[in-house]
């Protein structure tokens, strides 16, 4: 019924978004007497803010056309090298890359937005990196014969992806991902896999939640699972080719997470608006790039979620040495070799601070000199991963520290 609600909701939102949308193109045309006076332009631009607010949107692309390195510009190489039913694996190059250009498989959130949030993140890095990305499928798009999705499947599609770009490359989790690609960094190192990665970086991961909680790890812990699966897991319907398929729904994980800052997402509408009043169209448009963006959403499997909320948030299994893949608990004990390298950010709302450091003290069998620790002062939790302070300040960190930390190759013994 919950699925099927917001369905009927979107339809009749649709609707009123196009007639929005229509409606303001005449208020502000400048053809037509209404468009000269205030009140038309006012008019104009409360519409217009309505039907983006209300508009219906899909999956973005991640529209990488070129890159530019000392001054030249390069075009880019988007491509599909593991197609798999729940994510694929992409790639991007240019052809301005040296030959020993480093490998980085960045891996993205499944947390409700797609990939392509981290479309900031990849072309900061495509300046000095071959840049691989973990695509992650909408569940409701997934027929129901591809089978399920948790946390070992995720761990599994990690540890697949890392062996296919092969040895020396280096990994790079945002969010989420930091506990599954921590957890397939010892499982690799453990079995000394040769595509274990040289580097794993953690940036505002959710390592060990009881350091600094914040709202969102409250909302995990104030409830038993049983109400997480009774309240906020719904079944995709017929209208998806994932009908009959059990999921958390991305609307829900939007709402959430808007309602988190209800106020401030209200007064950057109102910026639109009076941006829109003005003329001053770039403003405009760069809210509705990053709302375009952040309204994209998808859905969860049913089992990766819970799973997340029970291990992730409530039993921390990670951090009490409690974590199974496959049967095998996992031993952090085996990262030997990869180095590590997590970031915060100031003013995260979402992973507070020490969460991601923690993993620092459970690789307890890495050399401290293979560890290292970065705190990006003035940022949230959005801003570690993409805008000024990304670019300028973190990436560098994260490139260097690449850098310092490549895994020799191996000799080939004839």
């Amino acid at each position: 019924m919950l699925y099927n609600a917001y369905e009927l909701q979107r339809t009749l939102l649709n609707g009123a978004a196009a007639w929005a949308s229509v409606s303001a193109e005449i208020l502000s045309n400048p053809s037509l007497p209404m468009g000269y006076f205030g009140l038309g332009a006012s008019m104009a631009s409360a519409l217009e803010v309505f039907a983006h607010a209300t508009m219906p949107r899909g999956k973005p692309d991640f529209d990488i056309e070129e890159v530019t390195v000392g001054g030249k510009s390069h075009d880019v190489v988007e491509s599909i090298i593991v197609h798999r039913p729940f994510g694929n694996l992409l790639r991007f190059s240019h052809d301005g890359l040296p030959a020993n250009a480093p490998k980085l498989l960045i891996v993205a959130p499944m947390s409700g937005h797609f990939a392509t949030l981290l479309r900031g993140t990849v072309a900061r890095m495509l300046e000095s990196s071959v840049v691989y990305i973990t695509d992650w499928a909408d569940a409701k798009m997934v027929p129901m014969e591809a089978g399920h999705f948790d946390l070992d499947d995720y761990i599994d599609y990690l540890i697949e992806f890392l062996q296919h770009i092969g040895p020396g490359a280096h990994m790079l989790a945002v969010c989420q991902p930091s506990v599954p690609a921590f957890a397939a960094a010892a499982v690799m190192g453990k079995h000394e896999d040769p595509c274990r990665p040289a580097t794993l970086t953690m940036m505002g991961g959710p390592i060990d939640t009881r350091e600094a909680p914040t709202s969102v790890n409250d909302v995990a812990m104030n409830q038993p699972l049983s109400w997480f699966e009774h309240n906020v897991i719904a079944t995709v319907p017929l209208t998806y080719p994932g009908s009959g398929r059990k999921v958390y729904p991305g609307f829900l994980q939007l709402a959430g997470f808007m309602s988190m800052n209800l106020g401030n997402h209200m007064m950057s509408h109102y910026g639109m608006y009076k941006h829109l009043v003005e003329g001053d169209g770039e403003s405009a448009a760069a809210t509705k790039a990053f709302y375009d963006e952040y309204r994209s959403v998808c859905d969860l499997t049913a089992e990766f979620y819970l799973q997340t909320v029970e291990h992730v948030f409530q039993r921390h299994s990670l951090p009490n040495g409690e974590f199974v893949h496959r049967g095998e608990v996992i031993d952090l004990g085996g990262i030997r070799d990869t180095a590590l390298l997590a970031v915060e950010g100031e003013k995260d709302d979402i992973s507070g601070i020490g969460q991601t450091k923690a993993a620092l003290h459970l690789a307890h069998n890495l050399p401290e000199e293979s560890k290292k620790y970065y705190m990006a002062d003035g940022v949230g939790h959005y801003g570690i991963f993409n805008g000024s302070k990304w670019r300028k300040h973190i990436a560098p960190v994260l490139e260097d520290w690449m850098r310092q930390n490549q895994r020799k190759p191996l000799k080939i013994v004839a």
